[in-house]
């Protein structure tokens, strides 16, 4: 049994399964395989979605499909989506219908993947840590004023004179992440991961 991510970025290809998989250790058995696509962008993942999600469907050993994009990226939001609510639900239903299984889940970064690592300041190193602003208490909220890897990338050159890198700093954070402390501060990635507990122990049945 297995699941799909169609993710936007390479730092998703690389982190996200081993992340998913410590986060499903021990309330499903055995753990599912995660196999992650990456579409290289947001408007590439817009685009193919519904044909790629289509194809890994029809193959009989993968439980479920799910996107994954960060809320700061789509461009093609209605101007009246204003709250984050209503900007997850335009395109969950825009590409949910364009799928049109209950096997695919559409899902959000709210506002971006490292809004995530936002939730767990001791894993950065604490000349970074000790200049977040106080706002990171609600990871979520880190919104497209400043989103989290612009935040990142300003604190690691001001802070400790290096370029933070999504596919090298980020993807090491990801694996001292602890999925469960992201899991409670960050709610969109909780109903994330909840649908994906609740899509496996369907399959499993």
């Amino acid at each position: 049994m297995k699941i799909i991510l169609l993710v936007e970025g390479e730092t998703e290809k690389k982190a996200l399964p081993q992340f998913f998989r410590r986060w499903l250790h021990g309330k499903i058995d055995p753990l599912p395989a995660i196999h992650t696509v990456n579409a290289k962008g947001c408007d590439n993942h817009l685009k193919e979605c519904a044909l790629k999600a289509s194809m890994y469907l029809k193959e009989n050993d993968v439980a479920a499909v799910f996107g994954l994009l960060d809320l700061y990226g789509p461009k093609t939001i209605p101007g009246h989506c204003k709250t984050t609510q209503e900007k997850c639900a335009y395109l969950r239903e825009r590409l949910e219908k364009e799928v049109d299984s209950p096997r695919f889940k559409q899902h959000f970064a709210v506002h971006e993947l490292e809004a995530w690592l936002l939730s767990q300041p001791d894993i950065f190193p604490t000349e970074v840590k000790r200049a977040f602003p106080g706002r990171i208490a609600n990871p979520e909220q880190v919104d497209s004023t400043e989103p989290p890897a612009k935040l990142l990338i300003r604190l690691y050159r001001e802070k400790i004179k290096r370029d933070y890198k999504k596919t090298a700093n980020g993807v090491e954070l990801f694996s001292r992440l602890d999925p469960n402390v992201a899991y409670a501060k960050c709610p969109a990635l909780a109903a994330f991961l909840n649908d994906m507990l609740a899509c496996l122990k369907t399959a499993a049945h």
